[in-house]
């Protein structure tokens, strides 16, 4: 959000330059003005979104790591618990 309030500023901004600007030397100038802002706003929104997607991986991938880590130590509690049965039926082995 705060990305996008900053992007209309500099939009109203060089709106207000547009305006005064007289010859078009000037409006060359602001023209390429507003192409490297409207560069660096983009950038600066992919690298916003590349986070975010980033971040809720990580998320998931943490809860996955949890979810499968209790699965594992339940397993090896039942394995545990099968071998000491069999371990008492068979007490030769």
């Amino acid at each position: 959000m705060k990305v996008s309030l900053l992007f209309l500023l500099a939009c109203t901004a060089v709106l207000a330059l547009g305006a005064r600007a007289d010859n078009p030397e000037e409006q060359k100038a602001l023209v390429q003005k507003v192409q490297e802002l409207a560069q660096k706003a983009t950038a600066m929104a992919k690298d916003v979104y590349s986070r975010a997607r980033e971040s809720e991986a990580l998320r998931q991938a943490r809860q996955w790591l949890s979810d499968n880590a209790e699965l594992a130590k339940q397993r090896l509690v039942w394995l545990k618990e099968q071998l000491a049965e069999l371990l008492k039926k068979n007490p030769a082995v």
